[in-house]
């Protein structure tokens, strides 16, 4: 088990020590189908360029472009739109606007189905959420990246030791992503697909299933399987999970509650240590609403 956090960093494991890895790591190559030949994540000039981390014996996918890989997204974004005689292709980054012309923001993929003139019959939308890192991903990286040769086997320790983040990730960005976008793709009656990280998805709460004729949403659940021959890892389809829309909001979005004994027993404790040292009820008294 690696000492580290890096899974992968510009498209290969660190111990990739191959030509290939070495171009990428030299000339910051992104492997994954972004829109310019270079990884861009973080900063342009000087990109994060880890696609995924290791938490334990997990490997989690922490870019988005990461589930690019051979366009396999879209080939399954399209089997849940479309019917299978449809023609169609993929736009991304596409600008969704409210009632007002304001942007709900950015869809990261459209899938357009189109007939023999080349005219928009139907569209789906394919939204990628990779997982958010907490602590501090970037000094790992830049130290690895000093000498990669003797450091893919390097021992990385400290307090701010980077970890997958994934309550960040569903109720930071997940959440708000099918609040404003979802919200206005559904009134449309249109559906989406949801690509998200094996162990992401294991940490959300249990959404309600349905058929895929009855489904809103779609979500495409991937992970990365380490090949030993290639020394490198594939995106690899787990399953897929077809939902409802306004249901699965409501799971997302509410917070399970614990119970409300242990709530007033830390309010207790508050109070007790509060009224112990001597400290004064903080009450306003209505004179402090009128004082300027």
């Amino acid at each position: 088990m690696p000492k580290h956090p890096l899974a992968e960093v510009f498209g290969f494991p660190p111990g990739n020590l191959t030509d290939e890895a070495e171009r990428h790591r030299l000339k910051r190559l992104c492997p994954y189908n972004n829109r310019v030949p270079n990884c861009t994540k973080d900063k342009a000039k000087d990109p994060l360029g880890v696609c995924s981390v290791f938490e334990d014996e997990k490997i989690v996918v922490t870019c988005p472009i990461r589930f690019r890989q051979n366009w396999i997204i879209a080939d399954e974004a399209a089997e849940f739109f479309f019917p299978p005689s449809v023609s169609w292709t993929s736009l991304t980054e596409v600008r969704l606007p409210d009632k007002n012309g304001r942007t709900a923001g950015n869809i990261d993929v459209v899938m357009v189905a189109y007939d023999e003139r080349e005219r928009v019959i139907d569209f789906g939308s394919l939204e990628v959420q990779a997982v958010y890192i907490s602590g501090n991903i970037r000094n790992a990286f830049e130290h690895y990246m000093i000498d990669p040769k003797s450091r893919h086997d390097m021992t990385w320790t400290g307090p701010n030791y980077p970890r997958p983040d994934y309550l960040s990730s569903s109720r930071k960005r997940l959440a708000p992503q099918l609040i404003n976008k979802g919200g206005i793709l559904n009134k449309w009656g249109k559906k989406m697909a949801v690509v998200v990280d094996k162990h992401f998805f294991s940490s959300l709460p249990s959404l309600p299933e349905t058929g895929p004729e009855k489904a809103d949403i779609a979500w495409l659940v991937y992970e990365l399987m380490f090949d030993a021959t290639q020394n490198q890892c594939n995106l690899v389809r787990n399953r897929v999970v077809y939902t409802p829309f306004a249901q699965t909001l409501t799971s997302i979005t509410t917070s399970e509650p614990g119970l409300v004994d242990d709530f007033i027993e830390q309010l207790q404790q508050k109070l007790d240590e509060k009224l112990e040292n001597g400290y004064p009820p903080d009450s306003p008294v209505l004179t402090d609403f009128f004082e300027e």
